[in-house]
């Protein structure tokens, strides 16, 4: 007699949603993977079907796909490449709209942890309610309405779209502000700033390459506002720039290097993309360009560190294989040499698939992360130095200026 414990659980109708879903994801992973992983993703299906088949055994012919969501995000997880992942509704939903730009009920702030808790405000984000309250970047949050801050209570006050009363330190200053969660624009577009000692070091910051396009554009308008001022150097700061669009993130770095080459493996064969001055070409045809693009040809850093994803880890190792400048801070993330793809899934999910890997011309492949010219882990230490106003990064950044190399513009020198 068999035991129920050994008993193969019986395959659920193929019309079921379930496995309709089910289907549907692996034959998107079958047909358009174009990762690195090694794993046998025929023995994969195999074995999460046996899974699902177990968790639907009770409704076999009419199992939603909600029962599938969890064995799907398990199979994909097991993939083993950590640009890859399923997308719930509610996930997919909240990526649609950072990555077009679109609106939501939000602070408008960026935080890190210190004292166990995400309290100190990295960044406060142009136009938001957290600028219109006036937060600034380095105050430390203490309180919500009177009682100690949790980030579980401030993330609550923001779904609740409830004006709450912050308590916070900024230096030695103990402030109260108010403020409301406002449906606001999810686009953060670059901006400048300036630093050194003669406030002519330009600080190009560029938060993320999802804000429904324009990054690009703005990245070479804003060298030229540089350019007009005579600064004497650039930092761009991609510090927690977790990537977005590759298309816009090659015309930005084309502001910084002039013409670079990389070529694109994907399942249905190779593509060779060529980025010169703002314009980009795939297999020699015109992808996208910028307006009056611009060149910045003085001292140059760029700013990265663990929180530095994808796109951004593109746009620095180009700096770095072009020895354009000195790449300062921590190891990036390690998502730097795929590119990925969004399927939608019926109910609105998602599936996030890595399609492509990429070479330059000889053959060298990207590197999964950008190791830093002068590496520099960020500590508590750090932190509390920039509640203070102090940031040390940047800093860095700033002494490596005085022997960053500039470029002499050669137009006919156009290395790959």
């Amino acid at each position: 007699m068999t035991s129920a414990a050994n008993t193969t659980p019986a395959a659920i109708d193929p019309i079921a949603p379930a496995q309709q879903l089910f289907d549907q994801v692996n034959e998107l992973v079958e047909q358009n993977y174009g990762g690195l992983s090694q794993v046998d993703r025929f023995k994969l299906a195999r074995e999460y079907q046996t899974r699902l088949n177990t968790v639907c055994m009770n409704v076999a012919q009419s199992c939603p796909v909600t029962t599938a969501y969890p064995v799907i995000a398990a199979e994909i997880t097991a993939l083993g490449d950590e640009h890859s992942y399923f997308q719930t509704p509610e996930d997919f939903e909240d990526f649609l709209t950072t990555a077009t730009g679109g609106e939501r009920r939000q602070f408008g702030v960026k935080l890190a942890e210190l004292d166990g808790q995400n309290r100190v405000i990295l960044e406060v984000v142009p136009e938001s309610a957290a600028q219109k309250a006036g937060l600034r970047r380095g105050d430390v949050l203490q309180t919500i309405d009177g009682k100690p801050y949790t980030y579980d209570n401030l993330h609550a006050a923001r779904l609740a779209g409830k004006t709450i009363q912050l308590g916070l330190n900024r230096g030695d200053q103990r402030l109260q502000l108010t403020i409301t969660p406002l449906e606001s624009s999810t686009r953060d577009l670059p901006r400048l700033s300036y630093t050194g000692p003669h406030q002519d070091i330009a600080v190009l910051r560029i938060p993320t390459f999802l804000s429904g396009g324009g990054v690009a554009q703005r990245v070479h308008d804003l060298v030229g506002q540089a350019q007009a001022r005579h600064a004497s150097g650039m930092i761009v700061d991609l510090r927690g720039d977790t990537g977005g669009s590759l298309s816009e993130c090659d015309r930005a770095v084309s502001a910084f290097v002039p013409d670079f080459t990389r070529i694109s493996r994907t399942s249905d064969g190779n593509v060779r993309t060529r980025v010169s001055r703002g314009l980009r070409l795939e297999d020699g045809q015109a992808v996208g360009s910028v307006r009056n693009p611009r060149l910045w040809t003085g001292p140059l850093a760029v700013l990265v560190d663990q929180a530095s994803a994808s796109c951004s880890e593109f746009f620095a190792y180009e700096v770095q294989y072009a020895r354009r400048g000195p790449i300062i801070g921590e190891d990036t993330a390690g998502v730097g040499n795929t590119a990925t793809r969004i399927f939608a899934l019926p109910d609105n999910a998602a599936l996030q698939l890595t399609i492509t890997n990429y070479a330059k011309p000889d053959g060298t492949p990207y590197p999964v992360r950008i190791i830093p010219d002068q590496r520099r882990t960020q500590n508590e230490d750090d932190l509390r130095r920039l509640t203070r106003g102090e940031d040390t990064l940047l800093n860095l950044a700033v002494q490596a200026l005085a022997t960053a190399p500039s470029m002499a513009l050669d137009p006919d020198h156009r290395p790959n």
